[in-house]
């Protein structure tokens, strides 16, 4: 049995290949993120977008702001850029956003790579 997590995780990468089939790479990372939440809603895919995001500190959760990009499902938590490349903060930075909301998946999408693939990473949690 393929786990829910695996199965939306193909839909997604399935919907932001076909953003960037049509966009190509060097737009804004918001006209990435309102066309991946367009296709998403083609595709008949649950996500929310911009949800906000508590910290969590010494037992009080505070509101500092953080919006998560996009979640599906309310299992995947993705996290758009349009830069030259992932570097690792990018990386910590969505791990971090998987603890703080207990989710397991995250994925790291950048749609400035002239190939789509190269610019995807899965992140897990441990939890």
């Amino acid at each position: 049995m393929i786990k829910e997590e695996d199965k939306l995780s193909k839909e997604i990468i399935g919907a932001a290949i076909e953003v960037h089939r049509n966009l190509g790479p060097g737009l804004l990372e918001s006209a990435y993120e309102e066309c991946l939440c367009r296709e998403l809603a083609i595709c008949g895919i649950a996500f929310e977008r911009q949800k906000p995001l508590a910290v969590s500190y010494k037992g009080v959760k505070l509101d500092c702001g953080y919006r998560l990009d996009i979640v599906v499902g309310g299992l995947i938590i993705l996290e758009l850029k349009a830069v030259d490349q992932i570097e690792p903060i990018h990386e910590a930075q969505l791990l971090t956003y998987l603890k703080l909301s207990n989710l397991k998946l995250g994925i790291l999408i950048n749609f400035n790579v002239p190939i789509l693939r190269d610019g995807i990473k899965r992140i897990v949690n441990g939890l």
